[in-house]
């Protein structure tokens, strides 16, 4: 496999990939900036009879007003168990989030999948920043959207980060006592990978030369008045490109997880995002940690590495990594393969949110 040492968005890995590959190709006109939230289905995935959706608003910390969809289990009976999703990275709550918030909805969940600050239907300028401390605040801002609703029993509230936002929902469990179990699905350490490249292949000089032209974009942008975006994931590939890229060309640029406002399938995260993770690691307390906390990823995941060594930062036996049999880190996006075990997630929140 050949070595990456940047990651600022998927697209940044492979910028020389020219072989043609039919896929949904990015429109350069589409306007991705915040727009009037709609309840108008505009899904990854089919929508289910077993719950009610509604889109719901609510402001962190930080004053930017989250936008989510909340899925409510037909016919609940007292106060419900409760959890908030988001991610991947790049991601928007129409796509892998939203998708297991309606599944755990459908198993008695109240959920919430939202769209993290300066994406998607959420408020924030600029556009397309990612924040090692604002998206952890946004999960927070779920909880305290969560705990406050007449139907959801505020002791028992837990979240799901699925990719980067796996990382961010750990960050968020060693701040928020309130978040009584969390499961990291698939998951990446934005920090470790924005600092020390794809498995660790960044030294000292090849960090500083990054921060070099970082820096140098932060003129740019300034000038310009504008925020140049990195790019997402390439609309071509060539055959030789590896696996997990291929995979994530499979998922964001076609059908199966394509849209429109998804930084991944279109124009990405703006350059400098990746600024604030160099400097601030997200899991330096993950070691403190009381609540229970569940590591799922898949066997083949190239991304695999980063769940087992939070695992090890871990203490206590409510921790449990779960490798899955033949999953790649795109299988436990969608359930397309049949590999997200669900089974075993409904278990472990019933267990640990009671």
């Amino acid at each position: 496999m050949k070595k990456f040492t940047f990651l600022l968005s998927l697209t940044a890995l492979c910028a020389c990939f020219s072989e043609e590959i039919n896929s949904v190709p990015f429109n350069g006109n589409i306007d991705m900036k915040n727009s009037k939230s709609s309840e108008h289905w505009d899904k990854t995935f089919k929508k289910s009879l077993r719950v009610e959706h509604r889109k719901v608003k609510f402001r962190n910390r930080y004053g930017i007003e989250l936008v989510a969809d909340m899925y409510i289990p037909k016919n609940p009976v007292g106060s419900l168990p409760a959890l908030a999703v988001a991610g991947p990275f790049g991601a928007v709550k129409e796509q892998a989030s939203g998708f297991y918030a309606q599944t755990m909805a459908e198993r008695g969940f109240l959920t919430v999948a939202f769209d993290p600050s300066y994406t998607g239907e959420s408020g924030g300028e600029p556009r397309f920043v990612a924040s090692p401390d604002i998206n952890t605040e946004d999960f927070c801002a779920a909880v305290d959207f969560l705990s406050n609703l007449d139907l959801v029993d505020p002791e028992r509230i837990g979240i799901i980060g699925i990719c980067g936002w796996g990382g961010m929902a750990i960050n968020a469990a060693a701040i928020d006592t309130r978040i009584k179990a969390t499961l990291a699905s698939t998951m990446y350490d934005m920090s470790r990978v924005s600092s020390r490249g794809y498995f660790d292949s960044m030294d000292s000089d090849a960090r500083h030369e990054l921060r070099k032209r970082l820096s140098a974009q932060r003129t740019i942008d300034y000038r310009n008045g504008t925020y140049e975006l990195a790019g997402g994931v390439p609309d071509v590939i060539p055959p030789d490109a590896p696996q997990f890229l291929k995979d994530y060309f499979d998922y964001y640029k076609t059908k199966r997880g394509y849209h429109k406002r998804s930084l991944n399938s279109n124009g990405g995260w703006n350059k400098t995002s990746v600024l604030s993770f160099i400097n601030m690691p997200i899991l330096s307390y993950a070691g403190e940690i009381r609540s229970a906390v569940l590591l799922i990823h898949g066997e083949k995941a190239h991304s695999r590495y980063f769940s087992e060594t939070a695992f090890k930062a871990l203490k206590g036996d409510n921790k449990e990594l779960l490798i899955i049999p033949g999953a790649s880190h795109v299988d436990l996006y969608d359930n397309r393969s049949g590999l997200i075990p669900f089974d075993r997630i409904q278990d472990f929140f019933q267990k640990n949110l009671k």
